[in-house]
């Protein structure tokens, strides 16, 4: 998780991702950090996020992403 919470923080640097549990509800990422983020997690964790998973949900907080990662990496 900690891996994570790094790499997100070199997408968008002045956001609390421990913390922080309504990313995309409250605006905090726009589409072009969104689109940031899948990229690096696609590099970095040797995954493919499909259009499905690019949902709200998925995005809003650090916790979430790791649940998403951890469930494609399985796949």
């Amino acid at each position: 998780m900690e891996e994570l919470i790094e790499l997100l923080s070199e997408v968008k640097e002045d956001v609390d991702f421990e913390n922080e549990t309504s990313l995309v509800d409250d605006g905090i990422l726009d589409s072009f950090d969104i689109l940031q983020i899948i990229s690096a997690l696609n590099d970095e964790y040797d995954i493919s996020i499909p259009a499905s998973e690019i949902i709200p949900k998925n995005f809003n907080s650090a916790a979430s992403l790791y649940n998403m990662v951890m469930r494609l990496r399985e796949d």
